[in-house]
């Protein structure tokens, strides 16, 4: 797969107007066990994601990755900014500028690494974490094992599980923790809008192997 600037743009895309669509949801979320504040937060930081995306798709993809964890740096905030900040900015340290599955399954993983390093936390303390953490083994695994046909499909499943996964969690981390047993039953804010990412890049990259097996066909 060429990760071309028309992909690149559809990519950036998808994941800021996903964003931005469910700002209210995450919101709520938030409010429910947080400070109320991570939709308005991320979709202030994808709004700035999206208004330079033609000049973000115009990069090489890890200058790409690198440009959109400063953009989330300087706009998101709370405690969301320095997280997806460092997402992104660790991806673009160790994606090679035309990746393999091998090549994104590494720099995905180092990536989950990172956020994990900076935020202190690991997979079942109601994170988003525990949404990237499987998503991450997916791709490991995919990559040792061949793709697949279903391989977006899986993705989404591991997200979507690891979503799930933080309502019976009491939450260890962040402003959640306050709260002790009454953060359980809640949906965490922030496996959420990883949740919506994942979903939101499956999507684009669905579409793309449809087109090109309509193209082939």
């Amino acid at each position: 797969m060429t990760f071309d600037s028309e992909l690149k743009k559809r990519l950036i895309v998808a994941a800021a107007q996903v964003v931005i669509e469910n700002a209210e949801e995450l919101t709520a979320l938030d409010r429910a066990i947080g400070d109320g504040d991570h939709g308005l937060n991320m979709k202030r930081g994808f709004e700035a994601v999206l208004a330079d995306v033609d000049v973000l798709a115009g990069k090489p993809l890890p200058d790409m990755c690198t440009s959109i964890g400063t953009h989330l740096v300087m706009t998101i905030g709370g405690a969301s900014g320095p997280l997806y900040g460092t997402l992104f900015l660790a991806l673009g340290k160790h994606l090679p500028p035309a990746p393999d599955l091998s090549g994104a399954a590494r720099a995905f993983s180092a990536a989950v690494t990172a956020v994990k390093t900076r935020g202190r936390s690991d997979v079942g303390e109601k994170t988003m974490i525990d949404v990237l953490h499987p998503v991450a083994g997916i791709l490991e695994a995919a990559a040792v094992g061949g793709a697949g046909e279903d391989l977006t499909a899986r993705l989404r499943k591991a997200a979507d599980g690891g979503l799930e996964a933080t309502r019976p969690l009491r939450a260890t981390k962040g402003r959640a923790s306050f709260l002790g047993e009454r953060s359980v039953g809640h949906l965490d804010p922030g496996a959420r809008s990883s949740q919506l990412l994942v979903h939101a890049a499956c999507g684009v990259l669905s579409g793309l192997m449809a087109e090109a097996g309509g193209q082939g066909a």
